[in-house]
């Protein structure tokens, strides 16, 4: 069982430093494992490719079944017990936008105020690009894009949103259906983490022969909420946002389809049978259930 733990992570992180961290291990320890595995199997496992560690064609075919194997034996080795919010002694890390913090941050907090006195739920920024803190146990849950698939990374959809045109209040783009001509003559200001000036907006504006000029691109909702108070400039926001706007703002619906990103759930399937783990997916399921303007 040891070696299928170590092997499942060692395949799963491709590094010994990251695998002994996984297991609360020194990476002598795990080079130990490896070296049985070695042995054991008659395969290389893990070989070196300049500064990384790649697998071999035979670790990559074991892969699957050394996870379900795991898998099946950290169920059988849990002890069955009811699941009791009020007994839970733990602290959940989950990563999201800034954007859906607030309706999940709220109802988790409400339970935990009155049910759960030994639950805290910690909240962290996204960051810019990928990583595997899923996978090295940094993070419990993480909300928004769904990642590329994954043996071992578990996604679920739970919501999608329509974008919603922020306008100034008393503005002309303050209308009850503004424009595709009118938005396309607007300032833009985007919102993007990654920097991104070029969009869906775009997309449907050139299959209508028109573009539009962007004066602004900003990592955060509030900062583009706070240039458009001072700027008579548009931006562009999910549903839910748009709920919760300043006094000097509206939200009109753009006269093309506009989706935002579908919102996924995502987490570790180490966490697939915890039933704390599934009472927490299941809380923000329920606080980013589809909503209506």
């Amino acid at each position: 069982m040891n070696l299928l733990l170590g092997l499942d992570a060692l395949l799963e992180n491709r590094s010994v430093q990251d695998a002994a961290t996984q297991m609360r291990l020194t990476p002598p320890a795990v080079s130990r494992i490896l070296s049985r595995l070695r042995a054991a199997t008659g395969d290389d496992i893990l070989v070196r490719n300049g500064r990384r560690m790649v697998p071999t064609a035979r670790a990559l075919e074991l892969q699957s079944e050394v996870r379900d194997l795991v898998a099946r034996a950290e169920a059988v080795l849990t002890p069955a017990r009811d699941f009791r919010l009020a007994d839970l002694h733990r602290t959940f890390v989950v990563r999201c936008h800034e954007s859906l913090v607030a309706p999940v941050a709220t109802r988790l907090s409400a339970i935990v105020a009155s049910e759960a006195s030994g639950l805290q739920v910690r909240f962290v920024a996204e960051k810019a690009d990928d990583d595997r803190d899923l996978t090295r146990g940094h993070l419990d849950l993480e909300i928004g894009d769904a990642p590329a698939p994954s043996a071992t990374v578990r996604s679920r959809v739970v919501s999608t949103d329509t974008m919603r045109l922020i306008v100034r209040r008393h503005s002309e783009l303050d209308v009850d259906h503004p424009t595709a001509e009118a938005i396309a003559g607007a300032l833009h200001v985007n919102i993007s983490r990654r920097g991104r000036t070029h969009g869906p907006i775009d997309d449907r504006l050139f299959d209508l022969g028109l573009r539009r000029r962007v004066i602004a691109t900003v990592p955060a909702v509030g900062a583009a909420l706070s240039i458009l108070e001072t700027v008579p400039a548009v931006t562009a926001l999910p549903e839910r946002v748009a709920q919760d706007l300043p006094s000097s703002l509206v939200s009109r619906p753009f006269p093309f389809p506009l989706s935002a990103a579908p919102i996924a759930l995502s987490w570790h399937a180490r966490h697939d049978n915890d039933p704390a783990h599934s009472w927490l997916r299941g809380v923000c399921t329920q606080a980013l259930a589809p909503t209506t303007v």
